[in-house]
């Protein structure tokens, strides 16, 4: 559903720099948000899970124990005590008490990828956490069909998601906006800017199926059904290695995404994704 604005609402040209409601988001957008929300907040504590059974990633068919493309591993200390070892692409950093070596229950280091707060669930058990990551993938990939065939059908993702050239012509300026953390008003606020479109168009058409791939591509069964599918990402150790580095994107753009929701108008951002009516300021005297 595209942005309008009911007629009861719409601001008189007497009244056009006084705040308006537009209703900015259709019920199947509410309800696929929040439940993507859970679903991925459930799939990446579980990963980190599954991730820790072997934390390393590569490239390739095989894995390469001597040169990991990513590695969280533990070293013997000069004290004696375990140190945490982060490599990347062959440089190494110490991260012990975050990375590679954190507390456990007792407060001891121990060696673990991740730290056990971040892991679903908190103790070290493979098995548990396959099963919540694989249902909350499935119940994601069946909110994703949603929320993507009622785009589609309704023609709401064309409408909101295109730049126009306008926006185009002027990415420039949006940049330095957001680097100085002005936020639009008045009728520029009534549509997604340039920098949000290109980002979601990248998230929902690009990372959301991505990830989605990657990991059935790591699957023995998917393989054996579409055997393509492991070719398109070089092998299966590839394929992880993709998955792994879209779910830190995804993650990292969750962050930024809630950052800015928290700075530019809390209250008013989560209404419109509850109720779906979005409060616009007036265009002030300051902003260009």
């Amino acid at each position: 559903m595209e942005y309008r604005m009911s007629s009861a609402i719409q601001p008189s040209s007497a009244s056009a720099r006084e705040p308006h409601r537009i209703f900015r988001h259709a019920a199947v957008t509410r309800i696929t948000h929040w439940l993507n929300a859970l679903f991925l907040f459930i799939l990446l504590m579980s990963g980190l899970q599954i991730f820790n059974a072997h934390p390393a990633l590569y490239w390739g068919k095989k894995s390469d124990f001597e040169h990991p493309f990513i590695s969280l591993t533990a070293e013997q200390g000069a004290s004696g005590k375990p140190v945490g070892i982060t490599q990347i692409a062959g440089a190494k950093f110490t991260t012990t008490g975050v990375l590679g070596v954190s507390s456990v229950q007792g407060g001891e280091p121990a060696a673990r990828g991740f730290p056990a707060w971040i892991t679903l669930p908190a103790g070290q058990d493979l098995a548990t956490g396959r099963l919540w990551h694989f249902l909350a993938a499935w119940c994601l990939v069946i909110s994703l069909t949603i929320y993507y065939a009622s785009g589609i059908f309704t023609g709401r993702f064309w409408r909101r998601l295109a730049p126009t050239r306008e926006q185009i012509r002027h990415i420039g300026r949006s940049v330095w906006d957001h680097v100085r953390l002005r936020f639009p008003k008045g009728k520029e606020a009534e549509q997604y800017n340039v920098l949000q479109k290109l980002t979601y168009i990248a998230v929902v058409f690009v990372a959301f199926p991505l990830i989605v791939l990657a990991g059935l591509a790591m699957s023995p069964g998917v393989d054996a059904a579409f055997p393509g599918l492991l070719d398109f990402f070089g092998g299966r150790q590839s394929a992880r290695t993709v998955h792994f580095l879209t779910a830190g994107a995804l993650t990292l753009f969750f962050a930024v995404h809630i950052i800015l929701v928290l700075i530019s108008g809390v209250w008013n951002n989560i209404r419109s994704m509850v109720t779906g009516w979005y409060t616009v300021q007036p265009e002030g005297d300051g902003h260009d």
